[in-house]
């Protein structure tokens, strides 16, 4: 009797410390692992290797890696249309150093040499370009939209304050000049703001978000500005209330109903006229 043995070869290539195994059956491959290739930056931030080759995805290679990067979790992708768009970037070039290379940078278009001392000035500006980008895009209605779904995970965090019940931040700087002040957070129940809770946060310009941004979004989607609590927190000892701190209350409802009494005033007059 005649047996036909098929004869199987494994062939073992390793890739950044990874086997791919490739097995071949009577010269038909039966399976075949391609591990994607990852590179790795400064330790521990690393960079997908895009390698589809298309323009879409180059535009997006440096963005890509700057959102990966850890302390950039409030910013969102800004849309490669948009930083094309030369309209968008108008009087930026006067804010930006080496402002050409930077923007060639961000959409991935930078083809000449640089040495390590200009590779690392053209870095710094190109994320500064790109927060300043960031500012603009975010009032949007495109922008705002991305906004809004990292706004509704949660992604900037919650509000410390007890009597808020959890109620989700949002980033806003209290200046739209750059190197002014750091970012913030702002709580649209209590109307006050925080400071982030990691240093790496803490440490962002709040120019990349501007003081419009919180507001504009409630403007733009009103059903979801969060009612104000009127809660709040009352100090007493034994029980008791203490008289400065009641009195201070006392006066802060009264100037709270008759604002209340003056909105209530001006829309009934705009609704008869």
């Amino acid at each position: 009797m005649h047996y036909n043995c098929g004869l199987i070869s494994t062939i073992r290539i390793a890739i950044l410390s990874k086997q791919i195994e490739v097995q071949f059956n009577d010269l038909e491959i039966e399976g075949f692992k391609n591990d994607k290739q990852e590179i790795y930056l400064d330790g521990d931030e690393k960079m997908d290797d895009l390698t589809s080759g298309s323009d879409s995805d180059y535009a997006k290679y440096w963005i890509d890696w700057f959102l990966s990067t850890k302390g950039n979790e409030y910013f969102c992708e800004v849309d490669e249309e948009y930083i094309l768009d030369r309209f968008n970037l108008t009087g930026l070039n006067s804010e930006v150093q080496h402002y050409v290379q930077a923007l060639d940078l961000i959409t991935d278009s930078l083809e000449e040499e640089l040495d390590d001392e200009m590779r690392e000035a053209v870095e710094k500006s190109a994320r500064h370009l790109y927060g300043l980008i960031h500012a603009r895009f975010i009032i949007t209605s495109r922008g705002l939209a991305k906004m809004l779904e990292k706004y509704k995970k949660a992604d900037f965090g919650r509000c410390p304050r007890v009597l808020c019940h959890n109620q989700p931040l949002l980033p806003v700087g209290l200046s739209d000049q750059p190197y002014t002040k750091s970012v913030k957070l702002y709580c649209p129940r209590c109307e006050d703001i925080y400071n982030p809770k990691s240093t790496r946060h803490a440490s962002i310009d709040g120019a990349y978000y501007g003081s419009t941004f919180p507001h504009m979004l409630f403007q733009v989607y009103p059903h979801l500005l969060p009612p104000k609590s009127n809660e709040r927190y009352i100090p007493k000892i034994f029980g008791f209330k203490i008289h400065d701190i009641a009195k201070q209350h006392r006066w802060q409802d009264q100037q709270r109903e008759e604002q209340q009494r003056r909105i209530t005033v001006v829309g009934e007059g705009n609704v008869n006229s």
